[in-house]
């Protein structure tokens, strides 16, 4: 299966390396001209990675709706982001407020370790790219996503998965639009 994923931050990335890890052919897209422009920001450049709090505590602290995201914290959880990390040679280490930061105190570290497992896992990533519509295929009632335009060709897809953040900080990539 070819799997198209739009946006090069952590969630981009991790989905990445889960959809190869299945078996699939990915094709990470990102409009700027690295990964993870974000995440080496995070916490004064050092990557506030996580919290070490048990899965009910960090959802009774997550604003808003905590319990809306409760399925996604038990698909991903705190843990097994700091298990990937060490599986990828980083030791991490607990500060005040549960937080969770790199030993090194270094966010290009973290990035490392995702540009790493990518590369390990073959996907393909193409920067500088920005999608400009998604492709549909309408039937009877339903529309199916088969791939991507972008402002150079047509990406065939079987599966797409935005993962374009949101626009917090403008110079990082974010834009009020998705794509």
């Amino acid at each position: 299966m070819k799997v198209v994923i739009i946006g090069g931050g952590p969630a981009g990335m991790m989905a990445a390396i889960s959809a190869s890890q299945k078996g699939n052919k990915v094709i990470l897209l990102e409009k700027m001209q690295s990964l993870g422009r974000k995440l080496l920001i995070t916490g004064k450049g050092r990557c506030n990675i996580t919290s070490s709090l048990p899965i009910e505590e960090f959802i009774k602290n997550t604003p808003g709706n905590g319990k809306f995201l409760h399925s996604c914290y038990q698909n991903f959880t705190n843990q097994e982001i700091i298990e990937f990390l060490k599986e990828q040679g980083l030791e991490v280490k607990e500060e005040r407020g549960n937080r969770i930061f790199p030993i090194t105190d270094k966010s290009q570290d973290v990035l490392n370790c995702f540009i790493q497992k990518l590369k390990e896992l073959k996907v393909e990533i193409r920067y500088h790219t920005k999608v400009e519509k998604i492709l549909l295929q309408e039937g009877i009632g339903i529309k199916k996503a088969i791939g991507v335009k972008t402002q150079n060709q047509n990406i065939a897809a079987d599966k797409i998965i935005l993962a374009t953040g949101g626009k917090s900080y403008p110079l990082t990539g974010s834009s009020r639009r998705w794509i």
